[in-house]
């Protein structure tokens, strides 16, 4: 995000709170409550985040009024039938005030005063209704009741009314954090599904992997040792049923390597496949709500270079793109670097994944077209401090470069440029690389060059 403009979202948001400061001053002078209704109000915030239990907080509500003002009140709220329970009353048992006696109607919107009880609908933060189903379909999810409303005027209505919206405000907060805990339980419940489901049933795999590639390695041998023993051999088997065992040998070979290639893409699949799944559904991200790195000393050409650039060049010829896949700029040595193999490879992945949509061609000073991408590893001295080096990983694209009001936005989550033309994305891919690089002390940035675009992290070696 540009920061200027994060400066004058700022100021924009801080003239809105103000304003809300402003009306809410003049709305309390306006109400003119007496210090026993201030009091009343601020003994119900305290008390309402002193008690953590439900049932707790439902006798604060209808207790304070009885406490302070000698009212019986009763709190009702909507079941699963859609109809109005009483779930709390201040009245004791022999004062006759039972479940039947809550407020009838489901269609309550607005107080109603009668000669028995003052019913105030209690309603939830009006943007986030949505997120709670017991909600009614009018806002309303409970009625305040209070009792011996001969002894209320207009003023003491509006107090309760007052009084009312901050309950309202509460149980819609206390429901959210209800369901957020439901959320968080089913979550641990789903790592442990996974764990026993996906994980652990997906390291047969490498079993099955390599019993498979047992068969095809015996099967090159017998053709091979077929050719060697028909080789100089007159076939005697040719003239009777037209077959030549040599040929026969070699087409079972020319099988056999076939498969081995074919078995060793599935298998780097495979692989990238079981290291994505097995990184991001690690246990330790969802136990601490945040992506948490396993660091070790990487050799990046074998470990992450390598793989991920080997997935895709099947997709980056098939687009006509040209591939440095010697990898001659990339050093085969380890780095010391505290880096985690698997959020890393995918953040390279993210990058190698927008070259091969992006990428087009370019033409030249002598009027050649050319399209591309080049991988460049780097070290970048005191990119971190003095003395402090930083390993810069690149991934350069020929095309046009991005449009200059794009860049401050490319790494904001689900941010798409004015260049995506028809490729498909979410906008998620740079924010996820954003997210791990920042996660290991590290930068990740991009800058145009004559010919094209360069993506790039740099991490802290």
């Amino acid at each position: 995000m540009n920061p200027s403009n994060s400066g004058q979202k700022e100021d924009i948001r801080a003239s809105q709170i103000r304003k809300r400061i402003a009306d809410k001053i003049k709305n309390y002078n306006s109400y003119s409550f007496t210090k026993l209704q201030d009091d009343a109000l601020k003994t119900f915030f305290d008390l309402a985040q002193e008690f953590e239990e439900q049932q707790d907080f439902y006798l604060i509500c209808v207790l304070i009024p009885q406490v302070f003002f000698q009212l019986n009140c009763s709190l009702c709220l909507i079941n699963s039938d859609k109809q109005f329970e009483m779930v709390c009353s201040s009245a004791s048992s022999t004062d006759n005030l039972t479940k039947k006696s809550c407020y009838r109607s489901t269609q309550i919107e607005n107080t109603v005063l009668d000669e028995n009880c003052f019913a105030i609908p209690i309603k939830g933060k009006g943007q986030s209704l949505e997120n709670i189903a017991e909600f009614h379909q009018k806002g309303v999810f409970g009625i305040f009741e209070i009792h011996s409303v001969s002894v209320l005027t207009d003023h003491t209505n509006l107090f309760f009314e007052k009084y009312v919206n901050r309950i309202g405000y509460q149980l819609h907060n206390r429901f959210i954090s209800e369901k957020n805990r439901e959320h968080l339980q089913f979550i641990k419940n789903l790592v442990n599904d996974i764990g026993h489901n996906v994980i652990v049933p997906n390291m047969y795999f490498k079993l099955f992997y390599k019993r498979l590639k047992g068969k095809i390695d015996r099967a090159n041998t017998i053709s091979q040792e077929m050719i060697e023993q028909f080789e100089g051999k007159p076939d005697e088997t040719a003239e009777n049923d037209n077959m030549d065992p040599p040929l026969l040998a070699q087409e079972l070979s020319y099988v056999n390597q076939s498969m081995g290639r074919q078995f060793q893409e599935i298998l780097s699949h495979y692989e990238q496949t079981s290291l994505f799944l097995e990184t991001l559904l690690r246990r330790s991200h969802f136990e601490q709500g945040q992506y948490v790195i396993e660091p070790k000393k990487i050799n990046f050409r074998k470990k992450i270079i390598r793989p991920q650039l080997d997935r895709y060049i099947p997709q980056l010829e098939e687009r006509g793109i040209k591939v440095d896949n010697q990898l001659l700029n990339i050093p085969d040595d380890e780095f010391t670097v505290v880096a985690d193999v698997g959020l890393i490879s995918q953040a390279y992945a993210n990058y190698i994944s927008n070259a091969v949509k992006y990428t087009r061609a370019v033409i030249d000073i002598n009027g050649f077209s050319h399209k591309f991408v080049t991988f460049e590893m780097e070290v970048v001295e005191n990119c971190f401090g003095e003395g402090k080096e930083g390993l810069k990983l690149n991934v350069f694209s020929t095309g046009p470069h991005i449009p200059s009001e794009d860049i401050p936005s490319l790494f904001e989550e689900g941010y798409r440029g004015n260049n995506v033309e028809s490729e498909y994305g979410t906008g998620h891919g740079l924010q996820f690389v954003k997210e791990v690089i920042e996660l290991h002390g590290g930068i990740k940035s991009y800058e145009p060059t004559d010919s094209g675009n360069n993506f790039y992290f740099i991490l802290p070696r």
